[in-house]
């Protein structure tokens, strides 16, 4: 069984090649400028696919509050 669908792999791979041409924008509109981080840009490939829809795994409780300490 696959974790992420079809549709939500060919959206992190699209985001994810944006991110290496250096063209990914992070922030509403892109007006929070370059994505520098490959982890960010994961995080924002796997949101994007989550609001069109994909299948993608749910936060967990253990992974939602790891950075917030």
């Amino acid at each position: 069984m696959t974790k992420y669908s079809k549709k939500s792999q060919d959206k992190i791979e699209k985001v994810m090649h944006e991110f290496k041409e250096g063209t990914l924008k992070s922030g509403k509109e892109g007006k929070g400028g370059k994505v520098r981080s490959r982890k960010q840009a994961v995080a924002i490939g796997i949101s994007e696919a989550r609001k069109a829809g994909g299948k993608v795994p749910r936060k967990t409780a253990a992974n939602a509050g790891r950075y917030n300490e």
